[in-house]
């Protein structure tokens, strides 16, 4: 009796301190001939495509999945196309609260002095953030971008600081903005893969930017100017919605195209077109490839329960893992069903526990790529137990109360 009471006394010691633990993974081994395989599918895709364009991108909108890809880190000017950019940073300062679409924006000597396309300012003058932002997303205007740039920071300078910033955030490696509009070609450059992640960023966070880049023709300063979308497509291709051309001589003809169809929202850029008519013509060419080729499958539903997770120090001694959000990817037509699944929970955690709390992590997979996760939650609260409740749990445990 003694030797069980001095083991209880030590099981309390046990009880007090920290009994977490984390799973240990081993790391996926890595399978050669389905590199290759996988290698040899996007050479065939490539050759049939057969892109002029110095380089490109298409992937999904909303989980970056990409489709299809050519020279896709190359270092390339990018002329207008740097306004997806200013855009993303208009539209966080609206949405944010800094200005607002009635907010007047004055124009500075340094904006009326841009070169290109541009709604021609006078220093002076004033126009609403919506009428300046119309000009940028439609007609490209050096400009109203400028005089945006500088209602937002303070100045160009400033404001392109908070470019390379925010591709800094956003994990854009290969790019480095010089200014707002594009003009600059030596030193300004971005990539096919960096410019579809800041597209990206701004139609997922900022959707509200589609319905003026999606606008074939508006007016400005009172009707008396025209502005004409430089973007083809979205009077000729089904479903275009944006997002951005671009021309210099040295960056040629390129364009990041947005287009939705049913659920599915996909961007393809192109840089360094030998002209506009072909630029326009790949562009379409990698969107018709992305909808005949893929589609949005949805794969699990919000709350649906995957799991449970060993509570410790709690009321309850378990808690049910529920999926924190609806989970749609997406997938080559017909793969589906190859999407491999694959659910970690704690193993334990200490309570209290916060119902919504993290308490594992799914991930799906295809051709041995993670293609998508979502956060597995607590589906209810569970609330620290006191420490009478807790000795008394483990002297049931330890005599076998209860047990028949």
């Amino acid at each position: 009796m003694i030797r069980k009471v001095s083991v209880i006394f030590i099981l309390i010691a046990t009880l007090v301190a920290n009994t977490s633990i984390i799973p240990v993974v081993a790391a996926p081994q890595k399978n050669t001939s389905q590199a290759a395989t996988t290698t040899a599918k996007k050479e065939e895709v490539t050759k049939a495509l057969e892109l002029k364009a110095k380089a490109a991108m298409l992937i999904d909108a909303a989980t970056g999945t990409i489709m299809f890809e050519k020279n896709s880190h190359e270092e390339l000017p990018l002329a207008s196309i740097t306004k997806v950019m200013s855009m993303l940073l208009i539209m966080e300062a609206i949405d944010g609260g800094k200005i607002s679409y009635e907010d007047m924006v004055p124009v500075s000597e340094h904006s009326y002095n841009m070169g290109g396309s541009q709604v021609y300012l006078k220093p002076g003058e004033e126009f609403t953030v919506m009428e300046m932002l119309k000009a940028v997303a439609i007609h490209s205007a050096n400009d109203a971008v400028v005089a945006l740039a500088e209602k937002i920071s303070g100045s160009e300078e400033a404001f392109v600081d908070e470019m390379n910033q925010k591709a800094k955030k956003l994990g854009m490696t290969n790019t480095h903005f010089l200014d707002c509009n594009g003009l600059t070609d030596d030193g300004h450059y971005s990539s096919a893969s960096d410019i579809a992640k800041m597209s990206a960023e701004l139609i997922e966070k900022h959707p509200k930017i589609l319905e003026i880049t999606s606008i074939w023709q508006d007016k400005f300063r009172n009707g008396q100017f025209d502005l004409d979308n430089t973007n083809r497509l979205i009077n000729t291709y089904k479903g275009a919605n944006g997002l951005k051309t671009g021309f210099t001589t040295k960056a040629g003809y390129c364009l990041s195209a947005s287009a939705k169809r049913n659920e599915m929202e996909i961007i393809a850029v192109v840089l360094g077109e030998p002209d506009s008519n072909t630029r326009f013509a790949e562009a379409k060419k990698l969107l018709d490839y992305g909808f005949a080729n893929y589609e949005v499958a949805k794969l699990k539903n919000k709350g649906e329960e995957l799991g449970t997770a060993e509570v410790t120090k709690g009321v309850d001694t378990s808690v049910k893992g529920i999926l924190k959000a609806d989970v749609s990817l997406m997938v080559k037509k017909g793969n589906k069903d190859e999407i491999k699944q694959n659910v970690k929970m704690i193993e334990s955690i200490e309570a209290p526990v916060k119902q919504g709390q993290k308490i594992g992590e799914i991930t799906f997979e295809a051709g041995g790529k993670v293609i998508g996760k979502e956060d597995i939650v607590a589906s209810t609260e569970v609330k620290k137990a006191s420490f009478v409740r807790l000795f008394f749990r483990m002297v049931v445990g330890w005599f076998g109360i209860g047990r028949k």
